[in-house]
């Protein structure tokens, strides 16, 4: 052999055997993750703790950053940035994934659809295998579903009765012309406004009443100007964090089962702390700004299913594909037929 070829060879070897190969670290892939949910809140410290129990999982490859507050913009400009890979996840309710399939507004554009949580978990572990596989086919990788129990009205003068709520301006995102339309057929008075402007447009006036989850009410400090909640089951706000599949296919493949295994635990851990952190906020607001909790019976809360039950036919097939309404349906009878907690306010 040539001596210099031999030593070549040499060289490379040694090198080979010191450096047998590169540490994952040394390729880093970057997930940029986006939500609305505040900086601080619990279900910031949950991402934070998936992001690290990740980076661990793939021996430092997969480090996950992220955009919490809506530093992104609204659930809407989300979607975009991931279409277009300037974010890779979004932590997101069902108006936002509505973006990317409507089917997912199954979950939550039903108002008052859901009579318990229990109820709830039960329809979507049934749905789940079909909402997930809807967004795969978008280009969408289903890291976890969860919720935050449930929305209520925050006004700045009572809200007992349907009429109440006609009377003021209703909060209604930006992003949600479904929404808006349902509000507007119903008689109510919706102003479309982004979700990071609520505050603003409470003191100044341009809203006057807005469905959320206390917690959310709590971290905004909503009832320094809304100063009455109705203890209405409206609805749970539900949502899911999603990774656009281009993304999700850079991640190395021997670590992703891990890394699913650890975002589905982290959604458990997000949906308890949402459910139990909700009556505490209530409380606290209760405490702070003296919030007035107007307590529902059940004939005003027939009130209310009534003017639901007229807009039926607005979100069957029009706003909600027909056949994924259709199975919702299904779904929360059988839980019923079988002696679910149909009547239960859990």
């Amino acid at each position: 052999m040539n001596r210099r070829i031999h030593l070549a060879v040499l060289l490379t070897l040694s090198l080979s055997l010191a450096v047998p190969h590169l540490h994952a670290a040394d390729k880093v892939i970057k997930l940029k993750l986006g939500t609305l949910a505040p900086a601080g809140s619990s279900y910031h410290k949950s991402l934070q703790a998936m992001g690290d129990k990740w980076r661990k999982a793939s021996d430092g490859a997969v480090q996950l950053v992220i955009f919490a507050g809506g530093t992104q913009g609204s659930e809407a400009d989300m979607v975009g940035l991931m279409q277009t890979g300037n974010l890779d996840v979004g932590l997101l309710t069902t108006g936002g994934l509505a973006e990317i399939d409507p089917a997912a507004l199954a979950m939550q554009v039903m108002p008052m659809f859901f009579r318990s949580l229990d109820e709830l978990d039960y329809v979507a572990q049934k749905m789940r295998p079909q909402l997930d596989a809807r967004l795969l086919a978008k280009g969408y990788v289903v890291l976890f579903w969860c919720d935050t129990g449930w929305v209520r009205f925050f006004s700045k003068s009572p809200v007992l009765h349907p009429d109440d709520l006609r009377k003021l301006k209703v909060f209604c995102g930006s992003d949600s012309a479904a929404a808006y339309d349902l509000w507007k057929v119903s008689g109510f008075s919706p102003v479309s406004l982004d979700s990071t402007g609520i505050p603003q447009g409470l003191l100044s006036g341009t809203i006057s009443a807005v469905p959320t989850v206390p917690l959310f009410a709590l971290a905004a400090q909503l009832d320094s100007q809304a100063k009455y909640m109705l203890e209405l089951n409206w609805g749970a706000l539900v949502g899911a964090a999603v990774v656009h599949k281009k993304t999700w296919d850079r991640v190395p493949a021997g670590v992703r089962d891990a890394l699913l295994k650890i975002a589905a635990e982290t959604g458990q851990q997000v949906k308890a702390a949402g459910r139990a952190e909700s009556d505490a906020a209530v409380a606290a607001m209760v405490k702070r700004s003296e919030l007035v909790v107007q307590k529902v019976t059940p004939q005003v809360e027939e009130e209310w299913r009534a003017v639901i039950d007229k807009v039926q036919g607005q979100i069957r097939g029009k706003i909600v594909p027909a056949d994924v309404f259709d199975e919702a349906q299904r779904f929360a009878k059988e839980y019923r037929a079988a002696g679910g907690a149909g009547g239960e306010k859990k």
